[in-house]
């Protein structure tokens, strides 16, 4: 069901010769480059009309109307499970407690007398969040990506999520009620890479009459390779948060861990995708056993195995990492880098302190990964595919600019011109120098 990897008896490679020997999904963006471009092309020249017809090709329905009517957003929230609905309303109070306290503040330094040096942070004018409509429905990441917007500030949000043949056309009534909950109107039924198309280049409109869709600064949220192949292409013209792919676990277990927790979220991990990847690094024979037992008795009686579960746990970004120590242990899940680290050791706290390449870290049996997807007030939009060693999960950070605001006096400039005129010359580019020489009468001050 697992396969087992077993790095003890010799000394760890160092870098990519130990990332080399850890499980990953195969995730070639690149390849599916070719297969968006023209998608996108499309969609830059055709507009609405293009992405209505990738729509019937990819999700079997055509739409009228790109534009969620907004009698749809609200009869989607009056119709909403009221148990649901709670939830969603607590998954959003966590979400903004946390994601509050990120909003940067604008800052002043003094360098010199009359010179200063503000970081003003502003965010961005208008974003586009993109909601997954798959294998599942994700309400919880509208709340991810709409609240840390929301937070640091963006006037235009705008939500695409793709078309659901079920509900007439309409993205899933639950995405549609969390739209509702956290005042989102505007709401597109387009998914895939011609959804992200539609927020890269906009359209004229809807339909031959309908609404369009105003073109984005930025464009957030995961999806599958085709949405990060898009990104990538497209990157530039809009800002985009990762390239998302696969999602992912790593557990750093000692014997003390419970194997019925550690299977348990495993499986959590697994059932998103066939493609996700569960993975144990442990220095316990003991545990891997039982969690091997574990995996066995409660796969038998979860759903969505055959088409998402067990494929995942055989694929071969699934195994069990067996390690000498906890130290070896620290190690791989470092150059592993996981979307999701979990830390069920006897020293859990201090071991998490010590990770550096985690999306984000779940510390002793209390903190699964199933609390940050929903209500722990963390965000579950993550780097994957071991880009944790250099990228962040979505925050309030990813819809600010840090703008410098420099303000000198004539005085504060004449005492550091001669040190400009100096660099500029050392560079050869004399007309830096001159723009400082015009406003002294081509003169440099002597330094005070």
């Amino acid at each position: 069901m697992i396969s087992r990897i077993d790095l003890r008896g010799e000394a760890l490679p160092e870098g990519s010769a130990l990332r080399d020997l850890l499980p990953r999904a195969e995730f070639d963006v690149e390849a599916a480059l070719e297969k968006v471009r023209p998608i996108c092309e499309d969609v830059r020249h055709h507009g609405a009309a293009a992405v209505i017809e990738y729509g019937e090709k990819f999700d079997g329905v055509r739409v009228e109307d790109l534009r969620v009517p907004a009698e749809a957003i609200a009869r989607a929230l009056e119709e909403l499970d009221p148990a649901v609905r709670a939830a969603l309303e607590e998954s959003i109070r966590r979400a903004r407690l946390v994601h509050r306290d990120q909003r940067r503040t604008t800052h002043t330094t003094q360098v010199v007398p009359g010179g200063t040096v503000t970081e003003k942070w502003i965010p961005v004018d208008r974003v586009g969040l993109y909601v997954p409509g798959g294998r599942a429905v994700y309400p919880s990441s509208v709340v991810m990506n709409v609240v840390p917007a929301q937070e640091a500030g963006v006037e235009g949000i705008a939500v695409s999520s793709p078309p659901q043949k079920d509900f007439g056309g309409l993205p899933h009534p639950t995405i549609l009620a969390a739209c509702a909950l956290l005042g989102v109107d505007e709401v597109y039924a387009a998914g895939g890479a011609q959804a992200i198309a539609m927020f890269a280049y906009g359209t004229a409109d809807g339909t031959a009459g309908g609404s369009g869709c105003a073109p984005v600064d930025l464009v957030t949220g995961p999806g599958n390779i085709y949405v990060a192949a898009a990104k990538r292409l497209l990157k530039g013209r809009i800002g985009i948060d990762a390239e998302a792919g696969p999602t992912e676990i790593a557990v750093l277990a000692d014997a003390t861990a419970d194997p019925v927790h550690v299977a348990a979220d495993l499986i959590s991990q697994a059932e998103h995708d066939p493609m996700a990847a569960s993975v144990l690094v442990t220095d316990s024979d003991g545990l891997a056993a039982a969690v091997e037992a574990e995996l066995k008795a409660q796969v038998a009686v979860a759903r969505h195995v055959d088409d998402r579960i067990a494929p995942a746990l055989a694929g071969r970004q699934s195994a069990i990492v067996l390690v000498t120590d906890l130290e070896d242990g620290l190690r791989v899940v470092n150059a592993y880098g996981a979307e999701h680290l979990e830390i069920q050791t006897a020293d859990a706290a201090a071991l998490a302190d010590r990770v550096r390449n985690a999306g984000a870290v779940f510390v002793g049996p209390w903190a699964p990964v199933s609390l940050g997807d929903y209500c722990a007030g963390s965000n579950h939009v993550l780097p994957t595919g071991g880009c944790a060693c250099h990228s962040s999960g979505l925050s309030v950070q990813s819809f600010l600019r840090g703008v410098h605001i420099v303000d000198y006096t004539r005085d504060a400039l004449a005492d550091v011109a001669h040190h400009v005129v100096t660099l500029a010359e050392a560079e050869d580019l004399p007309a830096h120098g001159a723009a400082i020489k015009a406003r002294f009468g081509w003169k440099v001050p002597e330094s005070k």
